[in-house]
């Protein structure tokens, strides 16, 4: 429009990679080939909600793993918008007994990577091997996953996260959009 100007989010978010279900179905089979092309068998998935969820459980599938766990982390409140730090929440990862094990992290996206490093960093001081798989990584995470389907410097639109709630926003206990 003339007379207006854009900032660089505005014109990241207007350039947005599109993933819809059937193409997530082909990113998630291609990024658990990565991962058992090169030889990794984990014993378990560490799965980052809410995005993680879907990947995990769709590796946990394809790599005939069965035990999924999970860390909720707070850290994203919009797009673009983020906490300062990402906080951990409740209920925690019960670390006993896996001193040797060999963990996979999955999440949807490595954006700057401060998520997937805390709960990295959290791992290794409590498993054995630490390895992350990510649909998505983008250029400036902190975190250079060792499996990645995708590189992008865009945001994502998945098909988790496109539509508005099904509920009303304000009734939400958490009003969180588009994150």
């Amino acid at each position: 429009m003339p007379g207006t100007t854009s900032t660089g989010l505005e014109t990241r978010v207007a350039e947005r990679e599109e993933m819809d279900w059937p193409r997530y179905g082909v990113a998630v089979r291609e990024l658990a080939g990565i991962v058992a092309d090169d030889g990794y068998r984990p014993d378990m998935i560490l799965s980052i909600a809410r995005g993680g969820l879907f990947v995990a459980g769709s590796l946990g599938y394809a790599l005939a793993v069965k035990n999924l766990y999970v860390m909720n982390i707070e850290y994203y409140t919009g797009v673009d918008e983020r906490l300062d730090i990402p906080v951990v929440l409740p209920p925690y990862v019960d670390w006993v007994d896996l001193g040797d094990a060999k963990i996979l992290i999955t999440d949807d996206v490595a954006d700057t990577g401060h998520t997937l490093n805390l709960v990295r960093e959290t791992a290794l001081a409590k498993v054995g091997e630490v390895r992350s798989a990510v649909l998505y990584q983008k250029p400036q995470s902190v975190v250079d996953c060792e499996y990645v389907w995708c590189h992008t410097d865009k945001w994502i639109n998945f098909p988790w996260s496109t539509e508005p709630p099904v509920v009303s926003v304000e009734d939400a206990a958490h009003q969180v959009l588009d994150a």
